[in-house]
């Protein structure tokens, strides 16, 4: 239909489609200069040709408007005269005439010659129209076989498979497959926002995100899902949710093969594998790979955290975090493990759960082979042998490798203890070691042996107990070879050959091997009973007494005498009772006579 048709002036000049596209694209460019100068986009030739064309609805059609435009502007504006559309819709009628399949049409006698004009469109008109209601796909793609209802559409996917991207940017270089995504790009660097929402004032570089933005208000969420009902704002949301349902992941990395379900996703994937990271902080430097990240680490230097909970009042930096916050006022685990039935406020925690079933280690040190199923819990390890301690402590000048040891060790700093427990008030500078603590109340024992069946409270301890059963004595001291289960028994042992005793009480001097050992002393001090009884609220300085004296309540006896099958509620009970059989403390009628008569 293009072919056919073309708007010419007074003198006969006609411009090509390509050159209108780049005409187009130089007025957009235009528009976001001062607004002294009134630079817009012709809109008096818009409004005649919206007349002319009202019934045009197709992209083809919407084309005639930019040929007009351009071509009168081309006519009386030069590179010295910027673009300005002064001229008033009687002059433009008088000097515009259109030619259309052989026959002349005068803007001037515009109403008088329609219906001949209409008569000569009409065809091409219904066609195009047909086509793109009815569903009709006549442009097939001889690489992918997807096809496309306009030959225009057909022509700029075509650009995927030949990696032609005609439309290129005179700021930075960067091109495009469509003139419409260059004239987009461009507002990056004018700043031109034009589009703005009426509710909140937000502006955006395209109409689309106006439009999606709009339903943030609204509520409105239009596409839904056939397989599950969850609806989206956007469309491109639903396309890529569906692929959840079927599985499809249509965009592979060329260089490992790890496939998509979204475009976006593998264009940051491939960044690992060139090491650009395109966006960097103004502030300090530092770069990243996608231009979210950078924005929400940006909020870090300014402070600004603007998704806040309704509920407590809590602010976050991203989205995201605020909506995964909620879950734990709504009790939502929307994440569910098909294994074991585990559920999780996010993904990606059940991601690594679940290679905990599989075995999967996804993440491998190049340095020394050990793998990790979290690739944070690999970064981490490598600083291990780097040495890089990049978290360090403005106080006291510690380094860290992780930020989340940095935080807890200025607690010691500031006295702050944030996590307290409801039970008993006690309060710890991390939450896993108010987790632990909880287990004292609560007599859960998580940690099961898989050779005795023997539970307990801590990993620590199930370790320690593992070895009992392997023999495992890793812990050799150098000067004896004298090997130990623990660390923290290879360093007692140690200080025995040192005479060292470094842990000293302050109320009364003396002197121990272990800190731990010099905490249990200072209750004796303190007259501290931490651990208090449920049942009778009789108290005690250790939590194995606790433990011990539990049992009175429950009447458990878990320890067992394998030669005669008596059990006991401790374990000295038992030693005890096991010298009855070995001999061992028993005296003889002999000695018990030595021992009366002596």
């Amino acid at each position: 239909m293009l072919e056919n048709f073309a708007l010419v002036t007074s003198i006969g000049k006609s411009i090509t489609l390509t050159q209108t596209l780049v005409f187009v694209s130089h007025l957009m460019t235009l528009k976001a200069g001062p607004a002294t100068q009134k630079i817009h986009l012709c809109d008096i030739c818009a409004l005649v040709l919206k007349d002319i064309l009202h019934m045009a609805a197709t992209l083809v059609q919407k084309l005639y408007m930019y040929e007009a435009c351009a071509s009168l502007a081309q006519k009386d504006h030069t590179a010295e005269n910027p673009v300005k559309c002064v001229m008033d819709r009687t002059s433009f009628e008088k000097h515009c005439e259109f030619f259309v399949s052989g026959k002349w049409f005068n803007c001037n006698d515009l109403w008088k010659d329609f219906p001949a004009l209409f008569e000569l469109l009409k065809p091409q008109v219904i066609s195009n129209g047909e086509r793109i209601h009815n569903g009709k796909k006549p442009y097939e793609c001889r690489e992918c076989r997807k096809s496309f209802k306009t030959k225009k559409d057909f022509i700029v996917h075509q650009r995927v498979h030949t990696g032609e991207r005609p439309y290129e940017c005179r700021d930075c270089g960067k091109s495009f497959t469509q003139i419409n995504s260059l004239i987009v790009h461009q507002r990056v660097h004018t700043g031109e926002r034009p589009y703005e929402c009426r509710d909140c004032g937000k502006s955006f570089k395209e109409r689309n995100s106006l439009i999606v933005h709009q339903r943030a208000h609204t509520g409105e969420r239009p596409y839904e899902c056939s397989d599950c009902g969850k609806s989206f704002k956007e469309r491109n949301s639903l396309i890529v949710h569906q692929r959840g349902h079927t599985g499809e992941r249509p965009y592979a990395c060329r260089d490992c093969g790890k496939s998509f379900k979204q475009r976006s996703s593998l264009i940051v994937h491939q960044r690992g594998h060139t090491g650009e990271r395109p966006y960097e902080c103004r502030d300090c430097g530092k770069s990243f790979t996608q231009r979210n990240s950078l924005i929400v680490h940006q909020r870090g230097h300014t402070g600004e955290r603007p998704y806040e909970c309704r509920d407590c009042g809590k602010s976050f930096r991203q989205s995201n975090s605020l909506i995964v916050h909620q879950r734990g006022h709504t009790g939502e685990r929307p994440y569910e493990c098909r294994d074991c039935g585990k559920s999780f406020k996010e993904r990606n925690p059940l991601i690594v759960h679940q290679r905990g079933h599989t075995g999967e280690r996804p993440y491998e040190c190049r340095d020394c082979g050990k793998s990790f199923t979290q690739r944070n819990s690999l970064i981490i390890h490598q600083r291990g042998h780097t040495g890089e301690k990049p978290y360090e402590c403005k106080d006291c000048g510690k380094s860290f490798r992780q930020k989340n040891s940095l935080i807890v060790h200025q607690r010691g700093h500031t006295g702050e203890r944030p996590y307290e427990c409801r039970d008993c008030g006690k309060s710890f500078k991390e939450r896993p070691a108010l987790v632990v603590h909880k287990r004292v109340h609560t007599g859960e024992r998580p940690y099961e042996c898989r050779v005795c069946g023997k539970s307990f409270k801590y990993i620590s301890v199930i370790t320690k107990h593992q070895k009992t059963h392997t023999g495992e004595r890793p812990y050799e001291c150098r000067e004896c070879e004298k090997s130990f289960k623990r660390a923290c028994e290879l360093t007692e042992h140690q200080n025995e050959h040192s005479r060292e005793w470094p842990y000293k009480c302050r109320e009364c001097g003396k002197s121990f091997k272990g800190r731990s050992v010099l905490k249990k002393h200072q209750r004796v001090h303190s007259a501290e009973r931490p651990y208090e009884c449920r049942e009778c609220e009789k108290s005690f300085k250790r939590g194995g007494d606790l433990t011990q004296h539990q049992r009175v309540h429950s009447g458990e006896r878990p320890f067992k005498c394998l030669e005669c099958g008596k059990s006991f509620k401790g374990s000295s009970g038992l030693t005890k009772h096991q010298r009855v059989h070995s001999g061992e403390g028993v005296m003889s009628v002999e000695n018990v006579e030595n021992h009366l008569c002596g």
